[in-house]
């Protein structure tokens, strides 16, 4: 590789690595939902692994992405999938926890099972996510492989941190969990308006859909995770009403009463 073909290697992959990171922020919060309750150091190993997983993926969705964009109904999965992951990330985890043996220690501890749930977690939302930002990467890259590899490699390190600081706001400020939630929902309604077994009829007959559509994802993400949350609130407790005094308490009550 000569002086000018390192220029135009080093140059297209910083154009994937700032392509990438403008695509990227929803996957940050995706990232930073899934890991917000785990200890500071297995949301580092969490954040890392899937960070990591999601770029591999990325790279290997680029090589198929004309083949996956022309499939009916595979962005309508995935923007269900999408919706099931933000009301999941939404819920309190509480009694997930609550769920986990008491006793169980090493790989299989809650704290483990917990991390691994979220990289899964993670992996899969990224999957949904990147069906159309791999677009925009593939044609930054130019059909390299190399190129897309190493910008998308450069990009890791900025979006883990990018990530562990939204994971340290949402447990600072809760109520920005319920906007992340929403974002989520809202992409699951934009992926689902660009499928291409409904794309022709929603741009022709109803391009209100596609706002409408985002909108109505990121009300639903809200509204169901508040359903189900409240399903998991235990019932008030109902005061003991005390029995009816029989005839002999009342007896004996007004004796008492008497010889004092």
């Amino acid at each position: 590789m000569g002086l000018d073909g390192g220029f135009v290697f080093f140059g297209t992959s910083l154009k994937v690595f700032l392509v990438d990171l403008l695509l990227s922020g929803d996957n940050a919060v995706v990232i930073a939902l899934a890991c917000r309750s785990l200890p500071p150091r297995q949301m580092r190993t969490a954040v890392l692994i899937g960070t990591a997983a999601a770029i591999l993926l990325r790279v290997y969705l680029t090589t198929v992405v004309s083949y996956l964009l022309d499939v009916p109904f595979l962005k309508l999965v995935g923007a269900v999938a999408l919706l099931i992951i933000g009301i999941k990330l939404m819920i309190a985890e509480d009694a997930e926890r609550a769920d986990a043996p008491p006793g169980a220690t090493g790989r299989f501890s809650p704290q483990a099972l917990e991390m691994w749930s979220a990289v899964v977690l993670v992996v899969l939302a990224d999957l949904v996510m990147s069906l159309d930002n791999v677009v925009a990467l593939a044609a930054v890259a130019k059909g390299s492989i190399l190129v897309l590899a190493f910008g998308l490699i450069l990009s890791i390190p900025l979006l883990m941190y990018g990530s562990l600081f939204v994971a340290v706001l949402l447990r600072r400020y809760p109520i920005l969990i319920s906007a992340g939630g929403m974002l989520l929902g809202w992409v699951a309604g934009d992926i689902a308006a660009t499928d291409p077994a409904v794309a022709h009829w929603v741009n022709s007959e109803a391009p209100a859909l596609t706002v409408a559509l985002p909108l109505l994802g990121a009300v639903f993400v809200l509204l169901e995770s508040r359903i189900i949350e409240a399903e998991r609130q235990p019932p008030a407790a109902i005061p003991a009403i005390p029995p009816p005094p029989t005839a002999a308490t009342a007896v004996e009550a007004t004796t008492t009463l008497l010889e004092g």
